[in-house]
């Protein structure tokens, strides 16, 4: 098993560097045949071999980067439409990159604006087909590893359900019950590619975790919330026995800072770069119904402080005229024509760049919630006030890697994965996987009728 996964992962790095040399062929041939000569015959400038390899092995870079960053690299484990997505972003940052590069060089905006949107095109047409048959050969080398699930009192629909959406990658071939007994369950699990440790208690999941990685037997386990602000410690080196550290704040002064100036700037650019789009929306919304344009909404910060976070309308005036706060639900009624493509496209959201300036939120962090939600979900789920150790976000982890409908359970070990893992670095990368949700169906899904919200009765058994 071990040599099939090294196999793996080498014959999915070598079609992704191939993918890339190719992509990456395609600009070098617009700079030779084009680009270069309008250069040179500007500037009088002629560059030697190495500045030709600098300059397309600049690119080549710059499309690892962005390509490895939104996951197009990731052949076999993202959908191919989301590879498919991740490279359309990575290319659209690439080559308005290198665009602006060639405009410096030649010394004001290049000529061949449209062969570079023409390039763009090409790239993206190969890869396209460059994706779907990458997948199939996967599909054909690799099948699905069968899997042994491992389960508790809870019920294993929805997880099972979650499986089913990548039927190409794995397949649970049989699910036991860790009343079935230890020995049942360590007999069985040789005879799987790979075993799911699903809500069981900490001490059976933990015997069964030792046993597995003695053995060199794949684990996929449910992390409890324990487990997640365990991963997001410190280690010392203090004594010779290891120590973990998990502190008393979420961020330090340093990040707080630059955290900061990155919300100040990048809510003046984007305030700057949507002020028309939020025009029109503003104008289409009030000639709709003639109501407000704006949608003004108590919700919970940093420390539970209270703010009025600010959304273009997308609901009836009356939407929640009982006065009873509700989630947005799947084909909701309330929601008028103009309010389901903002939502769908995100334009709702923009307006909270005003909340952002003044402070209230941060570009990237956990959703804020309205506080009655927030004491309902607390009554069954405590750890809900975790994720207002750090300000509340316009976009944040748990939009970025969940969607509307994942529930508040599972959002709540997504943002604490953010707040226990917060770097720079990680806003950053949040902020460029932001612009790929816009695309992604499922992110804005409403919640379903049958979907509980606030777990009830489920999550502290959850955590034993």
């Amino acid at each position: 098993m071990r040599r099939k996964d090294s196999q793996k992962r080498l014959f999915i790095l070598l079609l992704s560097l191939l993918g890339l040399c190719i992509l990456t062929s395609f600009y070098a041939h617009d700079w030779f045949v084009y680009y270069y000569q309008h250069i040179a015959n500007k500037t009088m400038n002629r560059f030697n071999t190495n500045g030709h390899r600098l300059i397309i092995g600049l690119y080549f870079a710059l499309l690892f980067f962005f390509s490895n960053t939104y996951g197009a690299l990731k052949i076999g484990y993202l959908k191919p439409v989301d590879i498919f997505l991740s490279q359309l972003f990575a290319l659209l940052c690439v080559n308005v990159i290198s665009y602006s590069q060639l405009s410096l060089m030649y010394g004001w905006f290049m000529l061949g604006g449209e062969r570079m949107i023409r390039m763009t095109l090409f790239q993206l047409l190969f890869f396209a087909a460059w994706d779907y048959l990458t997948n199939l050969a996967y599909r054909k080398i690799f099948p699905p590893r069968r899997l042994l699930l491992v389960y508790g009192e809870h019920p294993i629909e929805d997880i099972l359900n979650k499986f089913s959406t990548r039927r190409d990658k794995y397949h649970v071939a049989r699910c036991m019950n860790i009343r079935e007994g230890y020995e049942a369950i360590q007999e069985a699990v040789h005879d799987y590619d790979a075993i799911v440790l699903w809500d069981i208690p900490t001490m059976d999941r933990n015997e069964l975790l030792k046993y597995c990685y003695s053995r060199s037997i794949r684990i996929y386990m449910m992390p409890k919330i324990p487990d997640v602000i365990v991963k997001g410690s410190s280690q010392l080196h203090l004594f010779d026995t290891p120590i973990l550290l998990t502190r008393e704040y979420a961020l330090n002064i340093e990040q707080r800072i630059v955290k900061r100036l990155i919300d100040v700037c990048c809510s003046l650019f984007l305030l700057i770069l949507a002020s028309p789009f939020m025009l029109l929306t503003a104008f289409l919304i009030k000639i709709y119904d003639g109501g407000p344009v704006l949608y003004r909404q108590v919700r919970c910060t940093q420390n539970a402080k209270e703010f009025k976070i600010l959304k273009f309308r997308s609901m009836r005036v009356d939407a929640e005229k009982d006065g009873v706060a509700r989630l947005a639900s799947k084909n909701d009624s309330r929601i008028t024509p103009v309010g389901r493509f903002i939502r769908a496209v995100r334009i709702d959201e923009l307006p909270q760049l005003i909340n952002i300036l003044k402070g209230e939120m941060s570009f990237i962090g956990p959703r804020p919630e309205r506080p009655e939600i927030i004491r309902q979900y607390m009554e069954q789920m405590p750890e809900f006030s975790f994720r207002m150790k750090v300000k509340a976000g316009l976009a944040g982890y748990a939009q970025v890697y969940g969607k509307y409908n994942t529930t508040p359970y599972d959002k709540l070990k997504l943002d604490l994965f953010y707040i226990e893992n917060y770097s720079v670095w990680l806003d950053i990368k949040l902020m460029l996987l932001t612009a790929k949700i816009l695309f992604t169906p499922d992110s804005t899904e409403g919640v379903d009728a049958r979907q509980v919200t606030a777990l009830r009765g489920q999550t502290k058994e959850r955590e034993k």
